[in-house]
């Protein structure tokens, strides 16, 4: 039966289904379709929605941990501060994930929008490889020296223990992680974002089950956080596996493509190198932070930094969602020639995650309180973090633009801007000014001020890259560049 739908593609649509029904067009078509012809809000809310909302379930995998251990008896505040430790790891764990699935969907949605769906496939059985292997050397490299480096990312003796006990299970989850987050992409680039969201629900529900049951049931504390999360994850990846091997999936994972393709695995990585270095950088923030924390303040000011940066994953995982969902539209259309397209979404993109920004800013330095009770009630703790967030948050607004940018530059192919940008705000501006300032000031409270003077500068100079250099990578001559 041929359902009527009332919006623009409704002729389109009923043409396209009709057709189907006799096996003149594939299910593929029909996604194309939507993905070209779809008036662009009606498409940013069907595909940056369930991204959103993927987002939000995946942050909570690491939140609802980090609230579980807060509230844990008599060692809770210790407890958390010795899992905030283990987090420039994990961070980096994740961002070779986000090397291969942020550098290849964009790739594969371009060839998938030049009706390339050969190559799309030959990019996503290239970055499945390349995860697996990423997976076995970072878990033997994590095994053999993750004690020093706990140590030099700011554990104490008192804090050590369960650092330890959280990363020893965490880390022969390593493979989970990877795929899970590594391959998720490649479903929305197909502009299926629905099923996307499921591989992250099926997990976070799963992980937020067990948590309490790990933790006080069993009696496991962060050991049984690491369980519930790296279950979760195993979880989400067979699930992402299984519908990429699926007659559902529009490319799929195919032996015959995994054999390494140089000019392949170059591209995901010119393009992924990107994200790579806005995560793992986050890991070398952690490290520098903590490290100063500890010396100017203790294990309570690395605490309070740890709960920060949960509340920063809260505002700043979920937009990111929405601007993974919308990155498709803008690559699709970009491969497709429809230019008009691209900078529509892209002026709805720059206006929602500016809006979003600033409304949190708002929440979060005139709310400190409310946040930080989410994670601990011991009075100390929440003393610190109600005093520093107001200025860690400061600057969140203009992250907006940032963001916005920085999809545009992504969905667009710009390996070298978007490059340059992640190195900016983090490498650039906010680890010297995390080492600098507590130096030239001599407080523990100056440490935060970091935060947003680099937040405010990267996202004026993202505003004015894209401005002076929009009409040349938006043009046939920059398509033709992307092979």
């Amino acid at each position: 039966m041929l359902y009527i739908r009332k919006n623009m593609d409704y002729y389109v649509t009923i043409h396209i289904l009709y057709l189907q029904e006799r096996k003149y067009v594939t299910m593929e078509t029909s996604k194309d379709q939507k993905m070209s012809t779809m008036p662009i809000p009606q498409l940013m809310i069907n595909l940056a929605i369930p991204s959103v909302i993927a987002q939000i379930i995946n942050v909570l995998y690491n939140i609802v941990d980090r609230i579980y251990i807060g509230h844990m008896a008599d060692v809770g505040d210790i407890a958390l501060t010795g899992v905030g430790v283990t987090f420039p790891i994990i961070m980096l764990i994740s961002a070779f994930s986000y090397f291969v699935g942020s550098g290849g969907a964009p790739l594969a949605s371009i060839q998938l929008g030049k009706q390339n769906k050969e190559k799309a496939e030959q990019i996503l059985s290239n970055g499945t490889m390349l995860l697996i292997c990423f997976s076995i050397i970072l878990t033997i490299f994590f095994f053999i020296f993750k004690t020093p480096l706990l140590y030099s990312f700011g554990a104490s003796d008192q804090t050590i223990g369960y650092a330890n006990d959280y990363l020893n299970i965490y880390l022969i989850g390593t493979i989970f992680v990877q795929l899970a987050l590594g391959l998720n992409p490649f479903i929305s680039s197909q502009g299926q974002a629905k099923t996307a969201m499921l591989s992250v629900l099926i997990g976070a529900v799963t992980n937020i089950v067990l948590d309490p049951i790990f933790i006080f049931v069993f009696g496991m504390g962060v050991k049984g956080a690491a369980l519930a999360t790296i279950l979760s994850q195993a979880l989400s990846a067979l699930w992402v596996i299984r519908f990429l091997t699926s007659n559902k999936s529009v490319i799929r994972i195919k032996k015959s493509y995994m054999k390494p393709q140089l000019p392949i695995l170059m591209s995901i990585g010119a393009l992924g190198i990107s994200p790579f270095i806005m995560q793992s950088t986050e890991s070398l923030i952690n490290i520098v932070l903590n490290r100063s924390l500890q010396i100017y303040g203790g294990d309570l000011y690395v605490g309070s930094m740890t709960i920060i940066q949960s509340v920063m994953q809260l505002i700043v995982v979920p937009i990111q969602g929405f601007t993974q969902g919308v990155q498709p539209i803008i690559s699709y259309n970009f491969g497709a020639g429809k230019f008009d397209r691209v900078k529509t979404t892209f002026k709805y993109t720059l206006i929602i995650t500016f809006t979003l920004t600033t409304i949190c800013c708002i929440l979060t330095t005139q709310f400190p309180e409310v946040f930080a009770s989410l994670f601990t009630n011991k009075k100390e703790l929440l003393d610190i973090v109600v005093k520093v967030m107001p200025i860690f948050m400061s600057g969140i607004f203009m992250f907006g633009l940032q963001m916005g940018c920085q999809t545009a530059f992504m969905g667009l192919g710009q390996a070298k801007i978007s490059l340059f940008l992640a190195l900016l705000r983090k490498v650039i501006l906010l680890v010297p000014l995390a080492i600098v300032l507590p130096l030239i000031f001599g407080t523990v409270t100056s440490i935060y001020y970091s935060e947003p003077i680099s937040d405010i500068i990267s996202a004026l100079t993202a505003c004015l890259i894209f401005l002076f250099t929009r009409k040349k990578i938006l043009s046939p001559e920059a398509l033709q560049k992307i092979k």
